[in-house]
């Protein structure tokens, strides 16, 4: 969630008021952090009462794409998932044109992020997560996840230029070990539906209970479904206990936080013995993706304001450790 196309008040006023049932337009400002959209916090004034949304302009995704991540929103926040569900214009459009860019408005989910996360927190998200993947499983659209096996055979020849021969031989040889999996028989039986395929610590809010303290948390929400894509489920897993379960070092798995976000998420939904056998490769498949696209953002990036990339060699450590399992 970076700004790579400036907007202003004055901008969007007159397309808020003329195109939208939500009020007028009074403060928009950019929400720092992540590195693919341009994403705003927009309030607007309705009836005398402020309403809080999100603005999100889309950089590279087309306008082809696009239903897939904002119908699957739409689809969950309707079964009572708590996720941003878009906002619709006059004409019942979710998805619309700013600065000649694809562009939506969601509502903006109550909360803030827990960056340290306790078990509690782990717990929370592991069964909301399997409550989601079953209630997509009646969503009628599929879309491949975009950063998956393809994308990776895609990129990684772009990004080992700037690696030094450890890292060119690590990054290798574990794509070969993951096109070996993809083709294989086990992985064909993994049952997969729509995921969220970037559920970090980031992507999540709680909403503090009494006197905010951590302990009496409510899950407020996932957002930020702009990676969503149709995928194993077990992805989906690994990629959240990759970023949620992180021991002191952060690069190892945590075995408390762990198994609460295990725990939790097979009182919803238990793995198969397939999934099972299979979670030790699906963490590597899922360290494996986020350390090559944040070599890619870090050694071929773009201009943006309010840009940061990430460490690429956080997720050289996370799959190192995975490695060893």
């Amino acid at each position: 969630m970076a700004v790579f196309t400036a907007i202003d008040l004055e901008d969007i006023s007159n397309w808020i008021s003329k195109d939208f049932n939500i009020g007028q337009a009074s403060e928009i400002w950019g929400i720092h952090g992540g590195i693919e959209n341009s994403n705003f916090f927009l309030d607007t004034i309705l009836d005398g009462k402020k309403q809080e949304y999100v603005l999100t302009i889309f950089e590279r995704l087309s306008a082809q794409q696009l239903p897939y991540y904002l119908e699957l929103m739409r689809h969950l926040a309707n079964k009572g998932i708590p996720v941003p569900k878009p906002i619709e214009n006059r004409q019942g459009e979710i998805l619309f044109s700013l600065k000649d860019k694809p562009a939506a408005i969601v509502t903006k989910l109550p909360g803030l992020s827990r960056l340290q996360p306790e078990a509690k927190h782990c717990s929370m998200v592991g069964e909301m997560l399997a409550k989601m993947h079953l209630a997509g499983k009646d969503f009628s659209r599929n879309q491949e996840n975009l950063r998956s096996l393809g994308w990776w055979q895609e990129t990684i020849p772009l990004v080992l230029p700037h690696l030094n021969a450890s890292q060119k031989d690590l990054l290798t040889y574990e794509l070969e070990t993951q096109e070996a999996f993809f083709s294989s028989a086990a992985y064909d039986m993994i049952p997969q539906g729509a995921c969220h395929c970037d559920l970090f610590r980031d992507n999540v809010l709680f909403a503090p209970q009494g006197e905010k303290d951590p302990a009496d948390d409510q899950l407020g929400g996932f957002f930020d479904f702009y990676f969503a894509g149709t995928d194993k489920w077990l992805f989906d897993l690994a990629v959240t206990a990759n970023d949620w379960c992180l021991g002191e070092n952060k690069q190892d798995l945590d075995p408390t936080r762990l198994d609460a976000l295990m725990k939790a998420y097979q009182s919803v939904r238990p793995l198969t013995k397939e999934e099972q056998a299979s979670w030790p490769l699906m963490l590597r498949a899922a360290a494996l993706r986020f350390w090559v696209s944040r070599l890619w953002d870090f050694y071929l990036p773009r201009d943006a304001k309010m840009l940061t990339p990430h460490d690429p060699t956080h997720f050289e450590r996370i799959l190192l450790s995975r490695r060893s399992l």
